[in-house]
C-alpha cells in the first residue's frame, strides 16, 4: 500500500507540475509518461473512447486472421488458470485494437466499466501508459501496475503484456494478462512471455511452410511462363521470385517491395492470388507484367496482411508512419463507415479521402469535395443543400443542385469541418440521420445515398470541449479516425516525394544526396505543400542557369532560411523599385502590383503571375523590363 501511495503522489506531481523524480519509476514507465505528456494524453480519462463498430471489428479480425488462428489455441489452454486467478487475457493487433478477450467473468464485467472490451483501441496515445500500448511502442515485455498507468482509467489494474513478433521481426500483435491490482501476481509477466514465445515459434514454422510453398509454386509458374515477365510476392508485398525476363532487366528484383519494383518501367496486367493447403489460405500474389509507362500517376500499394491491392494517387514512400496510414485507408475503404481524417495543413488529407473513395464500392460514383472554411457562412447552406429556381435574389435560373445531391451514390468530402457554423451543424446532423435533403425554397425531401468523409487540421475534440462543435455530430462523423503524419514524421520519404513531384510536374532539378540532406534537415511546417513550393522555386532558378553549388549550397546554407531567402529577395526588389522614377504612372502601378504579389507568394513567380491573372511569360518580361 505504501508503494501505491508513493506512485500516486509521483503521478500527481508529474501531471500537475511536469516534475518527475527518476528514482521513483522504472525507466520504461518514465519514458512512457514523457511520451504521453508530449502527446497531450488526458491523465483524467476514465474510460477508453475509440471503439470499433461490429462491422469494423470483424474487418480488423479478418485483417489479423493469421494471428487469431495461431494464438487462440494457446490462449484457450491458459483460460482455466487465469479464470481461477481472477484475471483475463487479451489478444491485441499491431494497431492496438483488442481482437479477443476472455477470462474470469466478474473481472471481464469490471473491465467493461472502463470500456476495456473487444474492439477498443488501447494504445499509449489513446489511454496513456499501459502494458499493451507500451509493449506496442517498445516491442518489449512489460508490466504496468496501478498508478504507474498514466490515465486514471487503469489505476485499479495491473497488466502484463508481451509483443508477438514474426520471423522477420515485424510486430504482429500483443498478448496481455490483466487483473485488478489486488489480484496481481509476479508470475503474470513470465506466463505471458512464455506463451508469446510458443506463439512466435508457431508463426515462424507457418511462415517457413508458406514461403516454401510459395517458392515451389513460383518454380512451377516459371516452367509454364518462361518468356513472360512476372513476379511472385509474399503477403508483405515483397518479391520472392521473378521470371527470367524480369531478372535480366532488374537483377536485384528479389527482395524489393512491389512499389519500388514498378519504378523500373513495368505495369501490372493481371493479378492472381496464390493459395496454400488446397486453396484454403492465400499466401501470396503472382503479378503478370508488361513493359511501358503507366498512364496513371497512381502508385500501387499492397497491405501487409492481404494479397489484395489498391491504387494511391501519390507517392507512398517507405516510412512506417505513412504505411500505417495507408493500411488504415485500405481497411476502411471497403466499408461505408464515416471517416474522420486529421493532420496538419499540407499533409494531403484530400488525397487520402480520394484513395478511400477510389478503392471503395462507390468508386464509380462521384467524389465531391467542399472546403467548409473557404465558403462564406451565409452561402454554405446553398452549397450543401442547393436551391430551387427563384429561391432568393441572385439565384440561378434553373436552381442549383447542392453538394449532397451531387455526391449521390458516391462520396462527399467535407474539408475543414471544424469551420462549419452551428446552424449548419444541426442541418448536417439531420442529413446524416435521415439521409434526405430539402433544397432552399423547396418542400420536397430528396433521398441521398452518400458516404461522408471529413477532415480538419485542428483538434476537433477540443472544439467539442469548447462548445463550438456539437458532440452528437462529432460522434456521427468520428466513426473511423485516420491520422495523416506530418512531413517531419516521415522524412525518409522526402527523396521519393521529390522524385515523384519532379516527374509529375516535369521539373528539371539536379537531384543529389546533398540536396536531399538539406531538405531532410528542414522541419517543413507547411508539409508536402511547402515542399512542392520549394521545388517549384528551385526549378525556376535552375532553369535560369543557376548552378547547384552556387545557388543551393551557398545561398541556402541552412534549410531554415529557405523561406526567408525568398522573402529577402522581395525586400531587395522593393529597394530597387525606389529607382524607378522614370516609369509612367501606369507602369509604377503595374510594378507595385507585381512586388505585392511576389511578397504575398514569398517570391513564387508562378503563383504571383496566377494571382495577378497574367501569363507567366508576360510576368517574366515585366520582371526584366522593370529590372526586378
Amino acid at each position: 500500500m505504501k508503494e501505491t501511495v508513493c506512485y500516486l503522489n509521483t503521478w500527481k506531481r508529474f501531471v500537475n507540475e511536469g516534475v518527475l523524480d527518476s528514482a521513483r519509476l522504472n525507466k520504461r514507465v518514465m519514458e512512457s509518461w514523457y511520451r504521453c505528456k508530449k502527446e497531450k494524453v488526458n491523465p483524467y480519462l476514465y474510460k477508453g473512447e475509440n471503439i470499433l463498430t461490429n462491422d469494423l471489428l470483424n474487418l480488423q479480425r479478418e485483417k489479423n486472421s493469421l494471428l487469431l488462428e495461431i494464438a487462440s489455441p494457446y490462449i484457450d489452454r491458459m483460460n482455466e488458470t487465469i479464470r481461477k486467478s481472477g484475471m483475463m487475457a487479451l489478444l491485441v493487433d499491431p494497431d492496438g485494437y483488442v481482437l479477443s478477450l476472455s477470462g474470469n467473468e466478474k473481472i471481464v464485467e469490471d473491465a467493461r466499466k472502463i470500456n476495456f472490451i473487444e474492439g477498443v483501441r488501447w494504445t499509449e496515445r489513446e489511454v496513456g501508459t499501459n502494458a499493451i500500448g507500451t509493449a506496442l511502442q517498445t516491442k518489449e515485455a512489460v508490466t504496468i501496475k496501478g498508478t504507474e498507468h498514466y490515465s486514471i482509467a487503469s489505476h485499479r489494474w495491473s497488466c502484463s503484456a508481451s509483443p508477438i513478433l514474426s520471423a522477420d521481426g515485424l510486430l504482429m500483435g500483443v498478448l496481455d494478462i490483466s487483473c485488478p491490482v489486488e489480484y496481481s501476481h509476479p508470475f503474470m509477466l513470465g506466463m505471458v512471455a512464455s506463451i508469446t514465445y510458443e506463439i512466435e515459434r508457431e508463426i515462424s514454422k507457418r511462415s517457413y511452410e508458406r514461403e516454401l510453398a510459395l517458392f515451389q509454386r513460383s518454380v512451377e509458374l516459371s516452367d509454364t511462363y518462361r518468356n513472360r515477365p512476372f513476379v511472385v510476392c509474399n503477403q508483405n508485398g515483397i518479391i520472392i521470385s521473378a521470371s527470367k525476363p524480369v531478372r535480366e532487366k532488374v537483377p536485384r528484383s528479389i527482395g524489393m517491395s512491389i512499389s519500388q519494383f514498378l519504378r523500373y518501367g513495368y505495369q501490372i496486367d493481371l493479378e492472381t492470388a496464390l493459395s496454400f493447403k488446397e486453396g484454403r489460405e492465400v499466401t501470396g500474389t503472382c503479378l503478370f507484367l508488361s513493359e511501358g509507362t503507366c498512364n496513371s500517376d497512381s502508385r500501387l500499394f499492397i497491405g501487409s496482411n492481404s494479397s489484395s491491392m489498391f491504387y494511391f494517387n501519390g507517392e507512398i514512400g517507405r516510412s512506417e508512419a505513412f504505411q500505417s496510414t495507408l493500411k488504415q485507408v485500405k481497411l476502411v475503404s471497403s466499408t461505408d463507415a464515416s471517416v474522420y481524417i486529421s493532420g496538419e495543413t499540407g499533409t494531403g488529407k484530400e488525397l487520402i479521402a480520394q484513395a478511400i473513395h477510389q478503392n471503395s464500392p462507390r468508386k464509380d460514383g462521384p467524389f465531391v469535395a467542399l472546403n467548409c472554411g473557404a465558403i462564406p457562412k451565409d452561402l454554405i447552406e446553398s452549397e450543401l443543400f442547393g436551391y430551387e429556381e427563384g429561391a432568393f435574389t441572385g439565384a440561378k435560373r434553373k436552381g442549383y443542385k447542392g453538394k449532397f445531391e451531387q455526391a449521390h451514390k458516391g462520396t462527399l468530402f467535407l474539408d475543414e469541418i471544424g469551420e462549419i457554423p452551428p446552424a449548419m451543424q444541426v442541418a448536417l446532423l439531420r442529413v446524416l440521420q435521415e439521409r434526405k435533403v430539402v433544397p432552399i425554397g423547396s418542400r420536397k425531401e430528396i433521398p441521398v445515398d452518400i458516404r461522408i468523409i471529413t477532415a480538419t487540421h485542428c483538434d476537433l475534440t477540443e472544439l467539442v470541449n469548447q462548445g463550438s462543435f456539437r458532440k452528437d455530430l462529432y460522434y456521427r462523423l468520428h466513426v473511423y479516425p485516420i491520422h495523416v503524419p506530418s512531413l517531419r514524421e516521415r522524412k525518409e520519404d522526402i527523396p521519393f516525394l521529390v522524385r515523384y513531384l519532379c516527374q509529375k510536374h516535369n521539373w528539371n532539378i539536379p537531384l543529389s544526396d546533398r540536396l536531399f540532406d538539406k531538405l531532410k534537415d528542414y522541419q517543413w511546417p507547411g508539409n508536402i505543400r511547402e515542399l512542392q513550393n520549394v521545388l517549384e522555386r528551385l526549378n525556376i532558378l535552375f532553369s535560369n542557369g543557376a548552378a547547384e553549388d552556387n545557388l543551393f549550397l551557398h545561398n541556402m546554407s541552412s534549410p531554415e532560411i529557405m523561406e526567408p531567402s525568398f522573402e529577402s529577395a522581395t525586400t531587395q526588389l522593393e529597394a530597387r523599385s525606389q529607382t524607378g522614377n522614370e516609369l509612367t504612372v501606369r507602369e509604377k502601378i503595374q510594378k507595385d502590383l507585381m512586388l505585392e504579389a511576389l511578397q504575398r507568394t514569398k517570391g513564387n513567380v508562378t503563383a504571383a503571375a496566377k494571382l495577378l491573372d497574367v501569363p507567366r511569360s508576360t510576368f517574366y518580361k515585366r520582371l526584366r523590363k522593370y529590372g526586378l
